[in-house]
């Protein structure tokens, strides 16, 4: 299956929930990093979370390939729990692309053979058909020319463009970006980003942590604003950005928009 028909049968039917967080709330020790958090996420919607630094944003991310586990509540990808561990939690994964703040690439492996792993050892794939799948993705992020080169060779904007790449070979359900340009030079965001917009227009359901207000305001369909593990506002991007409901969030826009 191409990328784009992969693309298409996960927009095919829009709207209905696909990731769903009920009541979950989490603890590092004694520090209560998600309370009661509920969100929904529906197929071929974009949410972006944003808030402060240890708001709980990350860990909410996590949570949703069970990177992190939760304490209380409970979190489904397309109607069905998560699972514990084992097999079915492999699956999950393979349901659900990571994108990280580091590009976690395997440096002996070329580019093409990152992006392959996956799709022939989870998936099954034969090789033939995943290094076509690889070379259309590679090719969709604008890195199709660097295939034979190691991650070492790249820029860290190629390298996350790869890691892109690399998930999305999965054929995922959903795609998690957490903080995903944050280990970038300023040059290197926009690459990033751009791939990010294009992916979001074409109906791949996203949930993006990030500290790129541009992105949420111009990609997301809703912006899910957080503080202190908790879920303080969410919105429309024009509605949040131009009229925030709560204090906590209009202290956080007059801050970081000021500059």
């Amino acid at each position: 299956m191409t990328a784009e028909a992969t693309a298409a049968e996960t927009a095919a039917r829009p709207g209905e929930p696909l990731v769903v967080l009920d009541h979950v709330d989490k603890h590092f020790g004694s520090l209560h990093v998600l309370q009661d958090i509920e969100l929904t996420v529906n197929r071929g919607e974009v949410v972006v979370v944003i808030g402060p630094s240890g708001s709980g944003k990350s860990t909410l991310c996590r949570t949703i390939n069970r990177l992190e586990t939760i304490d209380d509540g409970s979190i489904t990808l397309d109607g069905e729990p998560l699972p514990a561990e084992g097999k079915a939690l492999a699956r999950l994964r393979a349901e659900v692309g990571m994108v990280f703040q580091s590009f976690n690439l395997f440096a002996h492996k070329t580019i093409l053979e990152n992006v392959t792993l996956g799709p022939t050892k989870v998936r099954g794939m034969k090789k033939a058909e995943a290094d076509k799948l690889a070379k259309e993705l590679l090719d969709r992020v604008g890195v199709g020319h660097q295939a034979d080169k190691y991650p070492a060779q790249l820029s860290g904007g190629q390298q996350q463009r790869v890691a892109i790449a690399r998930a999305l070979a999965m054929q995922p359900k959903v795609m998690l970006f957490d903080e995903p340009t944050s280990a970038l030079d300023p040059e290197m965001i926009k690459e990033v980003l751009d791939v990010m917009v294009d992916l979001a227009k074409q109906g791949m359901t996203m949930v993006v942590v990030t500290h790129e207000m541009g992105f949420a305001r111009t990609a997301a369909d809703r912006v899910v604003f957080m503080a202190d593990g908790a879920i303080v506002e969410e919105n429309t991007p024009e509605e949040f950005f131009t009229n925030p409901q709560s204090a906590r969030a209009q202290d956080f826009l007059g801050k970081i928009l000021k500059h």
